[in-house]
């Protein structure tokens, strides 16, 4: 413990000395140099050393991790001159976090900023600066059990947004790598190759081969035999088909990944997902390190407006058009090797899901549907409906607050009641509780609906007013709402009764003979 502390202190004189250097503007040189020596403290540390730089990340730890998306990556230079980045994506500064800590099982979530010199397309949620949102496994499991978690989620997370029709497309880097070797790709052009076919969801086959063929030197006849297969979508019946193809049985990587996709449909199956599900040869997923199963969510219907195109023969017809990639992932086995000293490598899977991209498609759902969105989870307003009632309305949110609904009143003594219930329709606040002196005496407190500007009276008791208003609203954190409404209005009720009995017991022994004379009479 006491070297540790000592490299720790070398490490922060050391830090001060180059930083020093950098506010001066030394030179190049000399600042490398004592960056190097920097760097060497902090490798004595071994991978107990704790970083807390999030945003900006040393150049070397992101190249050769992402293939050609590489260009797509935030370059920074310091003031001495120090090569930096900003994070691509969540991936790799995970994989390096557990070879740091010497992880090696782990199951996590992540929701961070990643950035991407990238053209913004703001209507398809596309931006240089958005959020992903990560969900990963490591360790070492059986094959395709995480694998099958990992789509389930992505499955259950679109589903349950209702963003319209989506489909889970899956393939395997093996299975790409083996069609490349059959096809008479090189060697050394299997990932510019694999890039290439990636943008096929983004243009068409004839500009694919011509990328192939006039940019990556690729013969017609290799990129005529690549066509044939990237064509081909299905299921397990498809990969059961290449199993027994007369190219692909000769490939071994191949044939592994055909048997794990094989093996993963059959548990997406058992998961009930496989409505979804596509097993389709064209994707790719440009990023490098991807070493087996690659999955993709493509949205292909989101309740906007349908783009017009046209028919062969001229003539106007409606299309739904594709808003393109959602959530993307695959497993990783050799990217936490990368980091590790020795080279120790951690099984992972994950998926990343563009939560700007969501959000976009929802806006435009919501425009598209003239839907009004809530802007609080707010269940209900209490509202007065004259003056001076500001203790009654304080009165009744605590009741409120302690029964665990959410509830809100406006911070005015007295507001007026149509503004009240205007920002009720402007937030999407579904129910107002109204107080009015007239209510109070009647021991009632009116609960406005506001979407159908139904008042409903609640009295004392409990059971026919959560029974009318459940029949009613057919909503049960409505029911409860007013079965706390309620039990505050027994509660003013007995304190009355409560009042109005030591106020005749005072009476009565004050002046017997009046009192008795008042009550025959």
């Amino acid at each position: 413990m006491e070297e540790k502390s000592q490299i720790q202190e070398a490490i922060k004189v050391q830090g001060e000395v180059v930083r020093k250097l950098k506010s001066e503007k030394a030179s190049k040189e000399q600042i490398d140099e004592e960056v190097a020596k920097l760097l060497q403290l902090k490798a004595q540390l071994g991978d107990d050393g704790k970083h807390t730089f999030v945003l900006k990340t040393a150049k070397e730890t992101l190249t050769g991790k992402y293939g050609e998306d590489s260009k797509l990556i935030y370059d920074l230079k310091d003031q001495g001159g120090e090569l930096l980045s900003l994070r691509y994506d969540l991936t790799v500064p995970f994989a390096r976090y557990l070879a740091m800590n010497k992880i090696t099982n782990i199951k996590r979530y992540h929701i961070a900023k990643v950035y991407r010199r990238d053209n913004p397309a703001m209507t398809r949620g596309r931006y240089r600066e958005f959020y992903q949102c990560d969900f990963d496994i490591a360790g070492q499991y059986d094959a395709m059990i995480p694998d099958a978690e990992c789509l389930k989620i992505v499955y259950e997370i679109l589903s349950e947004l209702d963003l319209g029709d989506f489909r889970i497309k899956v393939n395997d880097r093996r299975i790409l790598d083996g069609m490349f070797a059959v096809c008479g790709v090189p060697d050394e052009k299997f990932r510019t190759i694999c890039s290439t076919v990636d943008k096929l969801d983004k243009m068409p086959w004839e500009d694919v081969k011509k990328e192939m063929v006039n940019e990556k030197g690729l013969s017609e006849e290799v990129a005529d035999q690549i066509g044939e297969y990237v064509s081909m979508q299905g299921g397990m019946d498809l990969a059961e088909r290449l199993l027994q193809d007369q190219k692909m049985s000769q490939s071994k990587q191949a044939c592994a990944g055909l048997s794990d996709i094989k093996l993963l449909l059959s548990y997406l199956q058992l998961f009930q997902v496989t409505d979804k599900v596509v097993f389709d040869l064209s994707l790719a997923r440009g990023l490098d390190y991807y070493t087996g199963v690659i999955y993709e969510a493509m949205l292909t219907q989101a309740g906007v407006a349908p783009v017009a195109a046209e028919t062969p023969n001229g003539a106007p017809r409606e299309e739904t058009a594709s808003v393109g990639s959602v959530a993307g992932g695959g497993r990783y086995d050799g990217l936490v090797g990368m980091f590790d000293p020795k080279g120790r490598k951690v099984p992972c899977v994950g998926v990343s899901i563009g939560i700007e991209r969501i959000f976009s498609i929802m806006e435009q759902k919501a425009e598209a549907s003239a839907e009004r969105v809530r802007t609080t989870e707010v269940q209900v307003m209490v509202a007065a409906a004259q003056k001076n009632l500001l203790e009654e309305r304080l009165k009744l949110i605590t009741e409120l607050w302690n029964a665990g609904i959410k509830a809100e009143l406006m911070y005015k003594k007295n507001p007026k009641l149509l503004s009240q219930l205007q920002h009720c329709e402007e937030s999407g606040i579904p129910l107002v509780a109204i107080l009015g002196e007239q209510e109070l005496k009647d021991g009632v407190v009116k609960l406005r609906i506001v979407a159908t500007r139904e008042e409903v009276p609640l009295i004392q008791n409990l059971h026919c007013v959560s029974l009318q208003l459940c029949t009613l609203t057919q909503k049960p954190t409505t029911c409860f709402f007013l079965f706390v409404i309620s039990a505050f209005l027994l509660n003013l009720y007995l304190r009355f009764i409560y009042t109005s009995v030591l106020v005749w017991e005072a009476i009565t022994f004050s002046h017997p003979k009046q009192s008795i004379l008042h009550v025959l009479t």
